[in-house]
């Protein structure tokens, strides 16, 4: 298929920024809609924020620029439908050559830092960029009315298990009143193609391993993560059964770790991290003294608990293959895929292949169980290679060597 125009909501984030990378690399055109909450935002972030651009090309910035994570929340932006363009004088070419420069760089300042990096790494840069909320109605729909949006990735959510748990009503306005405002928008633009970020926490505590798509979903999910997650796929599976014209893909993923090969974009949470990866990165860099294991009582081989970890750059292919999928002429209706790796790493394996990956010892020490984790999570991603042809296939040594050339890069992340 050719170059179509894809709207990213959360493509600041970590996951959303490297699969931005995969979309541009594929030669798609990207919108971003991000209000960093949880992501460095743009050097010149202001209450508005819109930088647009209308060709691909190398932007010649200092591969050293900034940049970082993701995830959206229920802070209101705005944005401007119309963006700031240079003004040519075709009688003066050095003063057009001088107010090409300033835009390019009004332009450039204006990104998210991770955002920059990301038009580094693939010589391209984004069509536009929105630094607003999903919450903001007006905002979206001056988007949509302003750019042929042809389908919609839609990240944008707060995602650490354990935080939900403490914070359980910014969870459920962010994560579900967000994905409901933008679905609203989508309809009234006439965008029916959407593939959703979900999650392997949808299948609560696993009835079988590894889990496959027709495991029971919604039943003794341990978070409200995990039910903000699994409400929205209901809505999602819902509008699809009403309105034929509909196409969602729901990607129940695992574990998103690791880093882009050049060490430019990774994951960078702004506080103590909620994921076992860029915290066990933390401690080797120096930022953290040891790492938190949360229970060595579970039923596992070394007692600690067990995930399926996939490659970022993996997870992100996934998406690219499922805009394919959706844009399929005959694609109606709403179906699943887990992205995982198909195999279950505990904790202390992966402490032990990072410390040999980073060639440093990882001190840790044993707390009790957090609240809302599973024992044991490992995907059965069959259907996603069959439907989809994609497999991860990246090792997790590539895992820990990728995240360790990002995190000592960038040792205190993207400041």
């Amino acid at each position: 298929m050719g170059p179509r125009t894809v709207l990213v909501t959360g493509g600041a984030g970590y996951v959303g920024s490297h699969t931005v990378v995969e979309l541009l690399e594929a030669g798609h055109r990207v919108v971003v809609v991000d209000n960093c909450c949880n992501a460095t935002p743009p050097p010149t972030t202001t209450t508005s924020t819109t930088t647009t651009t209308t060709d691909s090309h190398t932007n010649g910035k200092d591969n050293n620029k900034e940049g970082y994570t993701d995830d959206d929340t229920d802070k209101n932006g705005s944005c401007s439908p119309t963006p700031t363009t240079a003004t040519a004088n075709h009688n003066n070419a050095t003063t057009t050559e001088e107010r090409d420069k300033e835009e390019d760089e009004r332009r450039w300042s204006a990104l998210p830092l991770a955002l920059q990096r990301v038009e580094n790494i693939t010589g391209k840069t984004l069509t536009a960029f929105y630094l607003v909320s999903l919450n903001d109605v007006d905002a979206l729909t001056k988007i949509f009315a302003k750019h042929k949006i042809e389908a919609v990735i839609h990240f944008a959510a707060l995602k650490a298990v354990g935080e939900s748990v403490t914070i359980p009503l910014e969870y459920y306005v962010n994560n579900v009143s967000g994905t409901l405002t933008l679905l609203q928008v989508m309809r009234s633009a006439g965008v029916k193609s959407l593939v959703y970020s979900s999650s392997a926490t949808v299948y609560g505590v696993p009835q079988y391993l590894p889990t496959d798509e027709t495991h029971p979903t919604g039943q003794g999910i341990t978070n409200p993560y995990g039910k903000t997650k699994y409400f929205c796929e209901q809505v999602m599976i819902d509008l699809a059964a009403s309105d034929q014209d509909w196409g969602v893909l729901l990607l129940r993923y695992f574990n998103p770790v690791g880093a882009h090969v050049s060490g430019l974009i990774g994951e960078d949470p702004r506080n103590i991290p909620n994921n076992l990866m860029p915290y066990i990165a933390q401690v080797a860099v120096g930022r953290l003294k040891a790492l938190q294991v949360f229970g060595q009582d579970y039923d596992t081989p070394d007692g600690t608990g067990v995930r399926d970890y996939v490659h970022v750059v993996d997870l992100a292919t996934g998406h690219v293959a499922a805009l394919e999928h959706v844009w399929q002429p005959d694609y109606k209706g709403c179906e699943s895929y887990n992205l995982g790796s198909g195999e279950g790493v505990s904790v202390l394996e992966m402490v032990n292949a990072f410390s040999r990956a980073s060639g440093r010892a990882i001190p840790y020490v044993v707390k009790e169980r957090r609240a809302g984790d599973v024992a044991k999570m490992v995907a059965s991603c069959t259907s996603a290679q069959t439907h989809l042809g994609w497999k991860a296939t990246r090792t997790l040594e590539q895992m820990c060597e990728d995240t360790w050339r990002w995190q000592s890069q960038n040792p205190r992340g993207y400041v």
